[in-house]
């Protein structure tokens, strides 16, 4: 298993460890729920150094980001992201991920720079795709092992951050970033995209400065009781936001006009890989749809591929996510099921075993 440049912090900190995308991630310090109210409710800190950043560099950076991922990135000004995907010529979804328009101070008169952040279990994958794609007059440079990053989030996040920095955290936008200075470290990418739901940061330094980091971060945040979060709270977080996790709820057989992903799905923007397919899809429908449930009163998790069948008994679909949402004490999950019965309110069933649990459609956000 591979470390990232916090490992040993973890280890320090009594963290239960486990491998996730061929790394040693702490998985919880206390319990998940704990966790999953402490960023809730106040602040907490996750590790997510795994996750894979490509620089795309060029007089033709944005013609080949255009061509390989689904959003509009020319819509995006130098400090500007956005969240799309990389289709594939099937229709289905080879990675989610994030896209950075980079400001223009280290490029050659007339090139453009855009940082793409990618998922840890398919930064080999990615990087393979982005290259093959790559007809363009740009370089890719991936800069994933030289880069930290730690999530700091939770509605006391930019009280927390900000004696440490004098950019200023309360003007930042949702999906817009900075590069500045940061706890002494200079070229510190401060961004304020979240997978949590509850407001926060990115820092993006180093790898050789994020320990500094996450100690200067813990020291300033000890008045709000900060704490260090693992990434069983991040999937609980994550879903009762609804917010899909490559793998479970999207993958390379699902198109994101069916995961609910439309609006990143810019079929007008001009050809990219997939477009003819979403095109047609969106003209003609599908015949699946992810959608989010709710199982009020009922104790049992629906888990990952657990079937779904309509009131017959017919399959109508599975379970891509579910779990006991702490912030509702009630089971929440997502999963595909037939397009007829897609409409927040319908009724589907999951089979848990000998179990059939009744289940409400419902559209996330769930809290």
């Amino acid at each position: 298993m591979k470390n990232t440049p916090l490992t040993e912090k973890h280890i320090a900190l009594g963290a239960r460890m486990a491998e996730f995308a061929g790394y040693n991630m702490p998985i919880s310090y206390s319990t998940i729920t704990e966790e999953h109210q402490q960023v809730r409710n106040k602040v907490g800190v996750f590790d997510v150094s795994h996750m894979g950043e490509f620089i795309v560099r060029g007089r033709e950076a944005l013609n080949l980001v255009q061509e390989v991922t689904s959003n509009d990135a020319s819509r995006l000004q130098p400090g500007e992201a956005q969240y799309s995907c990389f289709p594939n010529s099937e229709g289905g979804i080879v990675d989610d991920c994030l896209v950075y328009r980079l400001h223009d101070d280290n490029c050659a008169e007339g090139e453009q720079a855009f940082m793409l952040v990618v998922n840890a279990s398919n930064i080999e994958k990615d990087w393979e795709w982005v290259n093959r794609h790559n007809r363009f007059d740009t370089r890719l440079i991936d800069i994933s092992a030289q880069t930290g990053l730690i999530a700091v989030q939770g509605p006391l996040a930019a009280e927390t951050l900000q004696p440490l920095t004098d950019v200023s955290l309360k003007d930042m936008k949702y999906y817009t970033f900075v590069k500045g200075t940061f706890a002494g470290a200079e070229n510190v990418l401060i961004s304020a995209t979240g997978y949590t739901g509850a407001g926060g940061f990115e820092l993006y330094a180093e790898a050789g400065l994020i320990a500094e980091l996450w100690d200067r971060v813990f020291e300033a945040g000890a008045a709000h009781g900060i704490k260090p979060i693992g990434l069983g709270a991040r999937d609980t977080l994550r879903l009762e936001m609804g917010y899909c996790l490559y793998g479970n709820d999207i993958d390379d057989t699902t198109s994101p006009i069916e995961a609910g992903l439309g609006w990143i799905t810019k079929t007008q923007k001009g050809n990219f890989i997939g477009r003819d397919i979403f095109a047609r899809q969106r003209e003609a429908g599908v015949s699946r749809k992810l959608v989010g449930f709710i199982l009020p009163g009922e104790r049992r998790v629906p888990r990952h591929d657990y079937p779904i069948e309509d009131a017959a008994g017919h399959t109508v679909g599975k379970v891509t996510s579910g779990t006991m949402s702490p912030s509702l004490s009630y089971p929440i999950g997502m999963g595909y099921v037939d397009a007829s019965l897609s409409a927040p309110g319908s009724t589907v069933y999951i089979i848990a075993g000998q179990k059939r649990l009744e289940a409400q459609v419902a559209k996330p956000p769930f809290v």
